[in-house]
């Protein structure tokens, strides 16, 4: 699965998703997208899956006819999310296209 790691995702996190091609915006020259713009230009070059810390995405998006799979960590604190790892790499691979999860950390 290809997923793409909005601008707060704790980055040590790629190293727990084996088997996955991870990405961050920073790296795919998106670190001025915002929001819808981001979903849009993941969506356009083929991510499956976006992980982020925005807990304000599901009221400011409409995730009903997107491909883009979206799972929010609910903080951008490595210490606060590494002892989440299994929750994480379970959401990961359950997502199904267009789907919107959240995980407590």
């Amino acid at each position: 699965m290809r997923i793409l790691f909005d601008h707060g995702t704790p980055a040590p996190l790629r190293r727990h998703l084996p088997g996955h091609s991870v990405d961050t915006a920073s790296e795919r020259g998106w670190a001025s997208l915002r929001n819808g713009n981001l979903l849009d230009e993941a969506e356009a070059d083929g991510y499956h899956l976006l992980i982020t810390t925005d807990q304000n995405m599901r009221y400011q998006q409409n995730f009903s006819n997107r491909s883009l799979a979206v799972l929010v960590i609910m903080a951008a604190s490595w210490p606060k999310t590494q002892p989440n790892i299994d929750a994480i790499r379970t959401a990961v691979d359950e997502m199904l296209p267009g789907e919107f999860r959240e995980i407590s950390v």
